[in-house]
């Protein structure tokens, strides 16, 4: 779906905007050659686009994010993660290429200074143009101003012609322009319809999945292109009172048996919880969780069948994310998207993980009551509160490239709320689109597996009766756009998402 055609249907915003921001805010900076002249004024936003194709291009990429953040660049959004081929010079290996908008208050000169220095102390030499490098940092935009120096340009020049700046640089905005200085940087691009018209100009979210381009999620030691297939994720609890299968999986050997049955019928992550967030479930403590947790995952992550598959952890503990991912984790699964410990955000963005972010208002014992059950526009609204918590998790160093979205089918919903959520993914992505186009690109998850919603509309009060239910809702996620499913049964959801992505491939063919 194109988010552009479907939420710009008049061009009368951009170019209001670009006309009212070139009367009022673009102001011009042109510098002499001792460049004496610098802005001298609070906080600057500004935009800065990140390249690298030597050594360990992720590892640069968090090294340069640590060292900005030093140097007085405060990051407050990432741009999605993409993998390129070289432009200009071929013959070289692909890039890893983002962006991100900053808060400083160093002038242009100095900002560049800065980078320049971060470049020099990571290994970037002169080289030849356009060449190798292990880190690339480039100023796009600078607060409201244009720039123009023997040393720097402001938009940078070359923005225009390169969709692997470009497709980054758009994720920082949102499709509703939210501030004076974003309206300003739409009226200097060189399209009279904004950054949005030039970006479709150049082939807009067409030119994504390519081999030329691909958008991707760092995980385990790959890089993960989540739009090629749907992902199945297996549950197992280790905890006595789950609602489905509680006290199963309680022994190492049961639960390293029922893993073993889940990858053998295809699952492709396992996702370990030692903790019940059913409704009015009773908290344990994060050291009672550990003592569930650990002796399993251990034993999981020491079986062959698991080399190439991956293991999330369902906790919202940051000591619990913290020890799983030090014994091998490879994504961490939190309910409350940070809203349980005020601890989780930073050790999230410490731990260099995936993490995925659900909707609920509340904790379990709370997440049903009343007043955490009133919605006007639950896609609206849930999309609203998931951004809330992306935004958060940002601030608090988590790259939106390391974020997965969980709009929390079955907690603080109703029945009709849970069927809005399933036939609404795509009006949730376009919700956080209007706020972030990084955020409606992360990948989705949705967990309805034999939720009590399903039994009510089925007459089904078992839980383990419900899978049919279940793969009618996770078919309906999936053409929705959900990228992975949370399931118990994975035999016969396996072989519902195959089917799903076969016809969505056809579908894809015959456009």
């Amino acid at each position: 779906m194109n988010l552009f055609k479907k939420l710009l249907s008049t061009k009368h915003g951009i170019i209001g905007a670009q006309k009212y921001c070139r009367a009022t805010f673009c102001s011009i900076l042109h510098s002499a050659v001792d460049h004496s002249v610098e802005v001298h004024s609070p906080d600057q936003e500004v935009v800065i686009a990140l390249g690298s194709n030597v050594g360990d291009r992720l590892n640069n990429f968090n090294q340069a994010l640590q060292l900005m953040r030093k140097s007085g660049i405060h990051i407050t959004k990432h741009g999605c993660l993409y993998e390129t081929a070289p432009a200009y010079v071929t013959d070289q290996p692909r890039f890893l290429n983002s962006a991100v908008r900053a808060v400083t208050k160093l002038g242009p000169h100095e900002l560049l200074g800065v980078l320049k220095t971060i470049e020099r102390n990571m290994g970037r030499s002169g080289g030849i143009r356009y060449g190798p490098r292990p880190i690339d940092l480039d100023i796009l935009f600078y607060g409201k101003y244009q720039i123009g120096s023997d040393k720097l340009t402001v938009p940078h020049e070359r923005i225009w012609e390169r969709p692997f700046v470009m497709a980054p640089l758009m994720d920082l905005l949102g499709l509703v322009i939210d501030s004076d200085t974003v309206a300003c940087w739409h009226s200097l691009s060189t399209d009279s319809d904004g950054l949005f018209g030039l970006w479709d100009k150049l082939g807009g979210e067409s030119l994504i999945g390519k081999e030329g381009m691909k958008r991707v999620l760092p995980i385990r030691n790959h890089l993960w292109e989540w739009s090629k297939k749907t992902s199945v994720m297996g549950i197992l609890n280790l905890t006595p009172d789950s609602f489905s299968d509680g006290g199963k999986f309680v022994s190492v050997q049961n639960a390293v048996s029922h893993v073993r049955s889940m990858i053998s019928e295809g699952a492709d992550i396992i996702d370990i919880g030692a903790q019940s967030t059913r409704p009015m479930a009773s908290r344990i403590s994060a050291e009672e969780e550990l003592d569930r947790l650990i002796p399993v995952l251990e034993a999981v992550l020491e079986m062959p069948e698991m080399e190439e598959k991956l293991v999330s952890v369902d906790t919202f503990y940051s000591d619990v994310a913290s020890e799983a991912v030090k014994k091998g984790a490879h994504l961490v699964n939190d309910v409350s998207a940070g809203q349980l410990d005020p601890n989780m955000l930073k050790m999230v963005a410490s731990l260099d993980v995936p993490y995925i972010a659900m909707h609920m208002r509340g904790d379990p014992t709370t997440m049903q009551s009343r007043d955490n059950l009133q919605y006007s526009d639950v896609c609206s609204q849930v999309a609203s509160e998931l951004f809330s918590r992306v935004k958060d998790a940002e601030l608090s160093g988590v790259p939106a490239w390391r974020i997965i979205l969980d709009p929390g089918i079955g907690f603080s919903k109703k029945t009709e709320h849970n069927l809005d959520i399933l036939t609404g993914l795509p009006v949730i992505r376009s919700e956080i689109a209007k706020r972030s186009l990084a955020a409606s690109h992360a990948p989705l998850l949705i967990g309805p597996s034999r939720k009590r919603f399903l039994g009510e509309i089925c007459n089904r009060p078992a839980a383990g009766e419900r899978d049919p239910a279940t793969i009618a809702s996770v078919t309906a996620g999936i053409f929705g756009g959900a990228n992975i499913v949370r399931v118990h049964n994975v035999r016969d959801n396996v072989d519902a998402v195959k089917v799903c992505d076969a016809m969505l491939k056809e579908r894809s063919i015959q456009l």
